[in-house]
């Protein structure tokens, strides 16, 4: 790979929002199909702020290493979400992970890096959240589909399936008549571990490292893991997604869909497991001491303000928070000195 000329223009930095865009467009516009209006979009943003030039250009030196071995652009995204499930299997190293999940030649010799705040997945996405981030969409067949905290999904509506692919995250669906067809199309979730199909139904799909949970609002979910037999899943239960299989969730004591409420709610909840569930709506880090892990919690959480949560659990419970930054919190029993910052 070349290395970037040493022009001071070309070398000066640039915020992490101007890459970030950048590298979004070049993924729009290099590995999905460009509508003349995405490109009068990209136009406008390119004219908007000459840093925007400067990183398109940076973004461009790089080269294409797929476009030059005439790799297709549904096999790159293919092997990305091959690679993504690779990396949480297997744990690897950050240096391996970046060796295989660099894209179009992003990662630069001046420490440019595919970034983990922005994971592949919303870069690809056609509709993503951030950390701590909802967002509910309606779609053209009538279809509700809300997004939770950190995750990314790819819609597609064809003459023949209404698919939503579930890159990462969390979503909420309630499915839509499909009315201004003249017939209704099957409505297909897809995720690493195989594909769901809903039966008229209200439902959640959730990704973990190695499976997807299911858990059916109302009427049924059709479950086809990658290999292994089908599955329906009946309101009021849920079950696991696997690649050989099926299997019954264990209730944890949450309420599966009230974080579209905004809270977390259950009874009886583990509270190193209500800890581990709060993380998922803050940057940064919650460490549950193994003394107090094992206690018993009830109520609502809310996920929008996770400090103020903290606060109420430290005040319900024996327990103490200790901040060492503002991204890192502990929590252990009430005889730790707390220091808050």
């Amino acid at each position: 790979m070349g290395k970037i000329a040493s022009n001071p223009e070309m070398v000066a930095p640039l915020p992490d929002t101007v890459i970030d865009a950048a590298i979004t467009w070049s993924i729009k516009l290099n590995y999905n199909h460009a509508t003349q209006q995405t490109l009068l979009q990209f136009n406008d943003w390119l004219q908007a702020n000459p840093m925007h030039a400067c990183a398109w250009e940076r973004i461009n030196s790089l080269g294409d290493p797929f476009a030059k071995a005439s790799i297709p652009a549904s096999l790159v995204l293919s092997t990305l979400e091959q690679t993504e499930r690779k990396r949480q299997q297997h744990l690897l190293k950050r240096r391996k992970t970046i060796q295989l999940m660099s894209l179009a030649g992003i990662i630069l010799g001046s420490g440019w890096g595919i970034r983990s705040y922005t994971p592949w997945q919303r870069l690809v996405a056609d509709a993503s959240t951030r950390v701590g981030e909802q967002q509910t969409l309606q779609l053209a067949d009538g279809t509700a589909l809300t997004l939770n905290t950190d995750t990314a999904v790819r819609i597609e509506m064809t003459g023949q399936h209404r698919i939503i692919m579930l890159l990462r995250g969390e979503i909420m669906v309630s499915t839509g008549q499909d009315a201004s067809q003249p017939n209704k199309r099957p409505f297909l979730v897809y995720t690493p571990f195989g594909k769901l199909e809903a039966l008229g139904t209200r439902f959640i799909v959730r990704l973990t490292s190695d499976a997807a949970l299911i858990t059916v609002q109302e009427h049924a979910v059709a479950l086809y893991p990658a290999q292994g037999a089908s599955y329906i899943v009946k309101a009021g239960t849920s079950q696991w997604l696997r690649d050989q299989g099926t299997e019954p969730f264990i209730s944890q004591g949450f309420d599966a869909g009230s974080w579209a409420d905004g809270v977390i709610s259950g009874k009886n909840i583990r509270l190193g497991d209500l800890m581990m569930e709060l993380a998922r709506y803050r940057n940064g880090y919650i460490h549950c001491d193994s003394q107090v892990a094992d206690l018993r919690v009830s109520g609502l959480f809310h996920i929008k303000d996770t400090d103020q949560a903290l606060q109420f659990i430290a005040h319900t419970q024996p327990i103490t928070l200790t901040y060492r930054t503002r991204f890192w919190v502990s929590v252990g029993p009430a005889h730790t000195h707390s220091t808050q910052s």
